[in-house]
């Protein structure tokens, strides 16, 4: 059975890469029982889904007056942490 920290680790993994069919079998029983870490799943796709329309709106709105090498700065930077985590 895992520990609410190791299923918080599978959620936040699971944004990035696959997770294995035990990894995933295991990460369902929790969240089956868990509230707390159910909520923490559904706050992390809100923040998700956020960043990436942050990111579509930098590289699609012409509105924003940033110096082009500052907006690819910053989607470099967003694509780079989703990476990293």
């Amino acid at each position: 059975m895992l520990t609410c920290k190791q299923a918080s680790q599978l959620i936040s993994q699971s944004l990035d890469r696959p997770l294995s069919w035990y990894e995933l079998m295991q990460l369902r029983l929790h969240l089956m029982m868990c509230g707390a870490c159910n909520r923490f799943r559904k706050q992390l796709n809100l923040l998700l889904i956020g960043l990436r329309k942050i990111r579509t709106n930098i590289e699609n709105n012409s509105a924003i007056h940033l110096p082009l090498d500052a907006k690819a700065r910053i989607v470099e930077k967003v694509r780079s942490d989703q990476q990293s985590q």
